[in-house]
């Protein structure tokens, strides 16, 4: 019995299902990083992001224009998104942001689409995922890559004016996860459809958490075709399908909600029983039938590259700089918040992450903006973006404490903590995520023989063994080069190479490619000792899934810092990029190590060990030096803090712009403050119980002049409204405060 045999007897198969997402997408930087051997070269080569006049246009007038409009507290408050809301949306192109310019679309980047999203999710997470949905995955990207020319005809252009909303139904209550599993179905049959017997399907279903099935005109379904009359001339199960369908067709049921967390946007069900619809609704015509879900995985890198990472950057961003802005105005014990090292831990924290949520924001749209679809590279920013979002969200909660909790128009983080858990649920929930589709695809994927190797021990070719015994020699010798690359490197740290000219990226560089290469001999003697068993072993699994996204975030890291920045900003940057780069590359060894410490053969892990020099941690850590220059960078008023924080715009009123006058106010008044605070230490004048009492005294003492006096009680008036929280009658009836911010301003 030949080993392919054998191997054959013990091995799973590979479902249909799995396979089409195998081998749907492109292999991109992940590739590199799994071999062990990133390909740095590549990193540089890829085109900077930039958006182009049109799309900047668009974010500076119709995208300014909606951010003013929106009344974030009041859509929390209220059942529906305001007409006026969802008309500008229609009238002014947002559900058309990826419909190419011949019908009617923007045609925007991948880079402009995620910031427009960002930007609109740093004033309202409803409004956001509105306008996100229509341009992820659903009708019209489905349209525009397997559509005939007669639905891209008709639909498109109605999809970009605006006439149509679309939706798209895939999970059901029996399938979320395991969407492959989707119990609706649709017969084939004849039928009548506008007077006439045609061939078509007769579809009944049941589904759940649909955005924008509420108010859609247009459904998008996905369901399984089955043929038990043989009408078609083949199978009987003919596989997943996706179909449009008009909510004016007969029998359509759409309008019933959810509420997702009280977020707002609309969500709900679609349901139908022995629905006939003609062939031709479904995307790409009967020859369709059956590649639904190859379609389906071959586009879901918008919503996995795109639109989810922009709302876990948004959050970011509006975290870090309202935490910022507040750790600097708020004072107690009579400093500022921002001088304390608790406070510092944590506002470090959210700085060094934000910046490495954009470095990866902006890396992924790059990658999907080249024309490719990294499966893999989307499935690592939709998990870790959102999941960064959600830490750093909690520890600007703790920074502004009671302020934080107190919802009201003035709050600028409660809408954002009650939607940051949808992210995670949605595109693949975050478990499944991590634990089966990083490492899961990666393996198969990256590795450069596994699939063609599994594909010659499953084939009933006659040449199976011959094929088979070719692949596996190439497989040795790859790991054996693995091996001895990594030992190399463990053993003689210095001959890591690294081609970056700037002194502070090159040891990380070099730090990278020590940590790919353990990652390179673990992968491989995982598929050696566990083989097939590697699938049910999520934990061991999920963690080398782990050490390529967090070396994927140090490569975005340094990416950003090298080719995104201007060079007069890099040193006003350098203290975040060192805090996101050192803490990925820590997180990426955690996870090596945590595998060795959990690998279930002794010798095999005892074994690896040697082979990669690895007895303890060795990447520079994040320290307490760090943290104190981050923490004092991150709140100063630098050129690099705005870009940094570039997706909020502060809107006059809103919470971040009362946030903002605040914090600008008290960096014009460093000076006077200073000096109010010399002349009480030497006793000049007494300080009163309030700071307006103080300044009079100072004044009274000639300590300060009219007009400095002026400026100071200007600055306390926003200070005092800045750290202040919204207040309502006893039937919570807000309380204008309108009178105060006139005369703060």
């Amino acid at each position: 019995m030949s080993l392919r045999t054998q191997l054959k007897k013990i091995m799973p198969s590979i479902s249909t299902t799995e396979q089409e997402a195998l081998d749907a997408g492109d292999v991109w930087l992940e590739g590199s990083i799994f071999q062990g051997k990133p390909d740095f070269s590549a990193l540089r080569d890829i085109p900077v992001a930039k958006l182009t006049a049109d799309e900047q246009a668009f974010l500076d007038g119709p995208v300014t224009s909606l951010i003013e409009m929106i009344d974030d507290f009041a859509i929390q408050g209220d059942k529906h998104i305001p007409d006026h809301i969802l008309s500008y949306l229609k009238q002014n192109k947002f559900f058309s942001l990826i419909i190419p310019k011949s019908y009617g679309g923007l045609e925007f980047s991948p880079y402009a689409n995620s910031t427009i999203v960002a930007t609109i999710a740093g004033k309202s997470s409803a409004v956001a995922v509105t306008v996100m949905v229509p341009n992820s995955l659903g009708p019209g990207e489905l349209l525009m890559h397997y559509g005939t020319s007669d639905q891209r005809d008709y639909w498109l252009p109605r999809l970009a004016k605006g006439l149509e909303i679309p939706c798209f139904a895939l999970t059901s209550p029996e399938a979320g996860s395991d969407a492959g599993g989707i119990p609706d179905v649709g017969i084939v049959t004849m039928g009548e459809f506008e007077g006439k017997q045609v061939l078509g399907l007769s579809i009944t279903w049941d589904k759940r958490y649909i955005t924008l099935a509420p108010i859609a005109t247009v459904l998008g379904l996905a369901f399984k075709v089955q043929d038990p009359k043989g009408l078609l001339g083949g199978k009987e199960n003919l596989g997943i399908t996706c179909a449009l369908i008009p909510k004016s067709h007969p029998g359509v049921q759409l309008g019933n909600r959810h509420d997702p967390m009280g977020v707002n946007f609309y969500n709900g069900t679609t349901r139908g029983e022995n629905i006939f619809i003609p062939m031709d609704f479904i995307i790409g015509g009967q020859a369709n039938i059956g590649r639904g879900w190859s379609m389906l995985v071959a586009c879901l890198g918008a919503g996995r590259g795109i639109s989810l990472p922009a709302l876990g950057a948004a959050v970011s961003q509006c975290s870090f700089k309202s935490s910022a802005e507040y750790a600097a105005v708020r004072e107690q014990f009579g400093l500022s918040i921002g001088k304390f090292e608790g406070i510092q831990e944590k506002l470090a924290d959210i700085a060094g992450k934000t910046y490495l949520q954009e470095s990866m924001r902006v890396l992924t749209t790059e990658g999907l903006g080249i024309g490719l679809k990294p499966s893999v590279v989307t499935a690592i920013a939709k998990y870790h973006m959102t999941e960064l979002g959600r830490d750093i969200l909690n520890s600007a909660m703790d920074i502004q404490a009671g302020k934080a909790i107190q919802r009201g128009p003035q709050n600028t983080l409660a809408s954002a903590y009650f939607a940051q858990p949808i992210a995670i649920t949605v595109e693949g929930a975050n478990i499944l995520t991590r634990n089966l589709m990083i490492f899961g695809q990666g393996v198969m994927r990256c590795h450069p023989h596994m699939q063609s190797m599994v594909e010659a021990i499953h084939s009933d070719h006659k040449n199976a063994d011959k094929v088979f015994n070719s692949i596996f020699r190439k497989t040795l010798g790859y790991s054996v080069n693995n091996s001895l690359r990594a030992f190399r490197l463990g053993l003689l740290p210095f001959t890591a190479s690294s081609s970056s000219k700037l002194p502070e990226v090159a040891t990380y560089e070099k730090a990278v490619n020590k940590l790919a290469s353990k990652l390179a001999v673990y992968a491989d003697f995982s598929l050696l000792v566990l083989g097939g068993k590697l699938k049910q072993a999520e934990m061991l699994s999920a963690r080398l899934g782990d050490v390529m996204s967090y070396l994927y975030a140090a490569m975005a890291s340094i990416r950003y810092y090298e080719q995104k920045l201007p060079s007069e900003q890099r040193a006003q940057a350098a203290p975040y990029f060192h805090y996101a780069t050192r803490w990925s590359l820590c997180k990426a060894e955690e996870a090596l190590l945590a595998f060795l410490e959990n690998f279930p053969s002794s010798a095999t892990r005892k074994l690896m060990r040697v082979l990669t020099v690895t007895f303890s941690a060795k990447m520079p850590k994040v320290n307490d030096n760090l943290v104190r220059e981050l923490a004092e960078q991150a709140q100063l008023n630098t050129e690099f803090k705005k870009n940094l924080t570039h997706l909020i715009k502060p809107v006059v009123g809103d919470g971040n712009y009362i946030n903002e006058q605040a914090y600008l106010a008290k960096l014009d008044c460093l000076e006077l403050l200073a000096k109010v605070k010399k002349g009480l230490k030497s006793r000049e004048f007494k300080s009163g119980i309030r700071f307006p009492i103080t300044l009079d005294n100072a004044l009274a003492a000639k300590v300060i002049n009219a007009t400095e006096h002026k400026q100071l009680q200007s600055y306390n008036l926003k200070r005092e409204r800045a750290i202040r929280v919204d207040e309502f009658d006893f039937n919570m009836n807000l309380i204008s405060e309108k009178a105060d911010l006139k005369i703060a301003n």
